[in-house]
């Protein structure tokens, strides 16, 4: 793997985990199996980014789409949800990485609400990574919480107002959205802040997602020109 030149490192990488079901499918295995070891890929993924450098990681976790799904399955991914932030809050901390939640609480149990609030506390002020995970988020719905929270102020409805009453106000816009299983779409996932991230689409499935992965998905970033919508550095127009 080439060496990731650290003036080219993404700021903020943000990841859409996706394909645990089918991993588990092509195994003759349950659903379960596959969430169970997608929670180890996130595991990977944030140590991986911590090691390499990047300052702010994203994981979209859970959907508010995903309520949709079988009841057994929602039971199964709050089970592991449960079992995540038992065992990694001591080691996020300890690791300074800073964790905080993007998305509704008051469909998540109440316990889990309860380890979310503590661990967030416990990790307040580290700053060696911020981690981001997205649970009953949707992109659609920030957009709208935003704008009426904007609008009961009384303030003029402006980008910076928006982005300032947005869940993720005080992070960065992604500069690199990294999406997994072969799917090329963004799934209502931070719609707002993804208006100018470089999109990574790769057929991996979430389970199998390793640190070599996150690196190649990082040196593509790298070889990206990023306009903003300008021109290319040194072209003049004629």
């Amino acid at each position: 793997m080439a060496a990731i030149d650290p003036e080219t490192l993404p700021r903020h990488v943000a990841v859409i985990m996706d394909g645990n079901g089918r991993w588990a499918k092509t195994r003759g295995l349950p659903r379960t199996a596959g969430h169970k070891m997608g929670v180890d890929a996130a595991r990977r993924c944030v140590r991986a980014a911590g090691e390499i450098g990047v300052k702010y990681l994203t994981l979209f976790g859970f959907s508010n789409e995903n309520w949709a799904r079988p009841k057994n399955e929602i039971f199964d991914l709050m089970s592991l949800l449960r079992m995540y932030l038992r065992a990694e809050a001591a080691e996020l901390h300890s690791g300074g990485v800073r964790l905080r939640v993007i998305g509704r609480r008051d469909r998540l149990d109440a316990d889990i609400v309860e380890m979310i609030e503590n661990t967030e506390r416990m990790t307040a002020n580290n700053d060696k990574m911020h981690l981001i995970i997205a649970l009953d988020y949707g992109g659609r719905q920030d957009i709208v919480e935003a704008a009426k929270q904007v609008a009961a102020t009384g303030q003029e409805i402006t980008e910076d107002n928006l982005s300032a009453a947005m869940m993720t106000a005080e992070i960065p816009d992604p500069d690199l959205l990294i999406r997994t299983s072969g799917e090329e779409r963004i799934s209502n996932f931070l719609l707002w802040q993804c208006a100018y991230t470089e999109f990574y689409f790769t057929d991996i499935l979430w389970p199998d997602f390793n640190r070599d992965h996150m690196e190649q998905a990082i040196i593509e970033y790298a070889c990206r020109q990023r306009r903003f919508g300008g021109i290319e550095p040194n072209v003049q127009l004629g």
